[in-house]
């Protein structure tokens, strides 16, 4: 896709980008094979292997996890009142959204207990080995940890559009609104009225700007990180995209992801 080469002019050493539909790589840019660190992407794959622990019956969304009155599905939805860093709350459960690294450490922690294994020995057999990423490993929190190439990445995204790991009733509900009307700040980015988000994934809505492209669908749903890496899926255009830079996200990533998300949406 000519889509792809503007990755090349990007003010970055190395990046890599691949589109893929459910069934294949549909096409993909630069060192495949090359490892990065995805930052908060990392935080779809601990939500992921949540979901599962979820539908293995070793914890339930709706139980007690976090601050009082916080649940698994509160840590989910960055709704449990947890700041960013940090694990004394600076709200009550379910009144803001407030983007949390620690939420998703807790997660990881609770989970641990239950499946009485490591987190990352958990997410592998969970999520890793299954869709075959081997590439790809937890070196460091739940929360951000994950190191991998972008074929695996893209491996993810196709997973998403065509769930077998996750029955697709629960990659549903995982994508739909979770606590809707919470006002709260994408990272980076801004403040949002109201700030969508699912379990775990964040959800574009009527987000604009955003990072992805001006014609993706409200639909879409995704994540990006803050070492300069994202991965979003569109339902309605049945597609996604996956990206991998060595560039922490900043300004540049607000002017460059978008005019890639739109040229690869036009050429579709």
């Amino acid at each position: 896709m000519q889509a792809l080469a503007q990755i090349d002019g990007w003010p970055v050493e190395n990046a890599v980008a691949a589109v893929v539909a459910a069934e294949r790589i549909l096409d993909a840019r630069g060192d495949r094979a090359r490892s990065f660190r995805w930052a908060s992407v990392t935080k779809v794959f601990t939500a992921s292997a949540v979901l599962v622990a979820a539908e293995e019956g070793i914890l339930d969304l709706d139980e007690p996890a976090g601050p009082a009155g916080s649940t698994v599905r509160h840590l989910l939805a960055h709704a449990s009142g947890l700041p960013f860093e940090g694990e004394v709350p600076i709200g009550r459960p379910g009144e803001r959204r407030i983007y949390s690294n620690t939420g998703f450490d807790t997660l990881g922690d609770l989970v641990a207990v239950r499946s009485e294994m490591s987190f990352s020995d958990y997410l592998r057999g969970a999520v890793l080995e299954p869709l075959g990423l081997a590439g790809t490993e937890l070196n460091g929190r739940p929360s951000e940890g994950l190191h991998g190439p972008l074929d695996d990445l893209a491996r993810f995204g196709q997973e998403l559009l065509s769930p077998s790991f996750l029955a697709p009733e629960t990659l549903a509900e995982a994508t739909a609104v979770a606590f809707p009307g919470l006002n709260g700040i994408v990272p980076g980015i801004g403040r949002y009225n109201p700030n969508d988000w699912g379990l775990g994934f964040e959800l574009k809505d009527a987000k604009e700007p955003h990072w992805t492209g001006s014609t993706n669908s409200a639909r879409t749903f995704g994540h990006f990180g803050g070492a300069g890496a994202f991965l979003w899926v569109d339902p309605e255009a049945a597609v996604a995209l996956a990206c991998l830079t060595d560039r922490q996200f900043g300004d540049w990533s607000l002017e460059a992801w978008p005019a890639l998300s739109d040229g690869v949406l036009a050429e579709l």
